[in-house]
């Protein structure tokens, strides 16, 4: 198969950041630039994979190239003979490439020369050799006219990207796959979240998210069956011809590989008709393992009308050991349990304690009507609202990340069950709920809606754990 470089659909979708699963693109950091740098060529994603990086940021770098690229700010080069080496860039250095290309311009380095000077840097040598370099490398530019404002401008350029300057070709490669990822996942959905739960741990998010975007996107999941699933996860086929994901053993916690493995080839013979048979064929299944497969409602389908708490009481069962005092007790005992089914909210708990993920609704869905009293607004409706009013969030908290560079701000992205949001926790509001921040699994956080070029971020103001159970929460007064 060959994967055509220009769908525009494909690059619409990440002007969206719509990137959960996706190779360099997917982090919280790339999801609120993708919409300001606005994709619509492969160069396009080169520059975005190369410009989250430390280099350009610490080289205050970035934020100039967005404007640039927004059409806010003029392109202008350092010097005119730059021109030609940052025209791609918009004027701005990007690329350890370039950094050679600037010297050898401006300041008539050989190739050796340039290289000499960015190992120089990137390894922090002698001050004395530092010194010498840079005092060619400004005597190269008084040969060419340079400004002192201007040469000033290209020795910090240099001395940015010397240590962190992402080289292009790299880039290049890593915007390939990143690319490729995003059509896989717009075209081929399923076969995309299959591949990429198999593949856990991976990237940013947890499989739990990467369920939740999968079936925001239309994708039909559905739970562990010990009649139809394999260790891996795998693809099935429904009535309609479209594809639905089968969760596979492999998440249910504690079960190994060999006993799937054995389950499989024991099943391919002829199917299971009872959990006792099932305990029987496949001996490699601990009591432990039975009892997880029940809790996750794996063994619903063995039997009519079985349920999980069902299943369980006929795991005990199945566990006793034998004997004729209780083989005539067994006999005396009815076949269903006295057990009543789990709710939804109990099979939903029982979901992620047991396998890390639920095919089920969001947690968050479960409680919505308590949120919407509270004044909570969904993650898909943040859109509607203006810039800088004040506003309220709930979720699960799905990512935490505090960047070298960021001055002591943390940057929090929150889950419901019609998307993600994020906030931005400064360094006192940190500091007040450090415990909470660090460690909190729902948060509610209160703050002011920032909207610039369709990035959407809570300035918060307010946070506290999510407790859906208590009565609204009181207005605070915050400014």
């Amino acid at each position: 198969m060959r994967i055509p470089h220009d769908d525009p659909k494909v690059y619409e979708s990440l002007r969206r950041a719509d990137t959960v699963g996706l190779f360099q693109v997917e982090s919280r950091a790339q999801m609120a630039s993708l919409p300001r740098n606005n994709p619509d060529k492969f160069y396009d994603l080169v520059v975005q994979v190369a410009i989250i990086r430390p280099g350009p940021i610490v080289g205050k770098m970035m934020n100039p190239y967005m404007e640039r690229r927004q059409g806010r700010q003029e392109i202008s080069y350092p010097h005119h003979l730059l021109e030609p080496v940052l025209r791609r860039t918009l004027g701005v250095p990007l690329f350890q490439e370039q950094l050679l290309r600037i010297a050898m311009t401006i300041a008539n380095f050989t190739g050796g020369e340039a290289e000499e000077l960015r190992r120089a840097l990137g390894s922090r040598r002698s001050a004395d050799k530092m010194k010498a370099l840079e005092l060619k490398l400004r005597a190269g530019m008084d040969a060419n006219s340079v400004s002192p404002a201007a040469q000033e401008e290209i020795v910090q350029s240099i001395s940015s990207f010397a240590l962190y300057g992402f080289p292009e070709s790299h880039a290049a490669s890593f915007a390939l796959i990143a690319y490729a990822s995003a059509w896989l996942k717009f075209h081929y959905l399923g076969a995309f979240t299959a591949a990429i739960l198999n593949n856990q741990p991976m990237g940013f998010y947890s499989a739990a998210v990467l369920v939740k975007d999968a079936q925001r996107h239309g994708l039909r999941v559905k739970p562990v069956d010990i009649l139809r699933s394999c260790w891996s996860c795998t693809l099935e086929k429904e009535e309609d011809g479209k594809l639905s994901l089968r969760l596979g053993f492999r998440y249910v916690r504690g079960m190994r590989e060999a006993s799937a493995v054995e389950l499989e080839a024991a099943r391919a013979m002829r199917p299971f008709g009872s959990i006792e048979e099932l305990a029987r064929r496949v001996p490699s299944l601990t009591r432990a393992d039975l009892a997880t497969l029940a809790e996750v409602g794996a063994l619903n389908t063995i039997g009519e009308g079985v349920h999980r708490r069902d299943a369980l009481w006929q795991v005990e069962r199945a566990g006793r050991a034998a004997g004729p005092l209780l083989e005539s007790l067994d006999r005396d005992e009815e076949d269903s349990s006295p057990l009543r089914p789990m709710e939804p909210h109990e099979r939903m708990v029982a979901d992620y304690a047991s396998t890390g993920v639920t095919v089920g609704r969001h947690p968050m869905a479960h409680c919505r009507p308590q949120l919407r009293k509270m004044d909570i607004v969904p993650a898909r409706d943040l859109s509607l609202l203006r810039h800088g009013v004040k506003a309220r969030i709930a979720g699960c908290v799905i990512a935490r990340q505090r960047p070298g560079t960021a001055h002591g701000f943390i940057f929090l992205s929150i889950e419901d069950e019609t998307g993600m949001s994020n906030a931005i926790i400064d360094p006192d509001l940190y500091e007040n709920h450090r415990s909470l921040v660090t460690y909190a699994k729902f948060l509610l956080i209160e703050g002011i809606l920032q909207n610039v070029d369709k990035v959407i971020h809570i300035r918060a103001k307010h946070i506290e754990e999510l407790t859906v159970t208590a009565a609204p929460m009181q207005s605070h007064d915050w400014h």
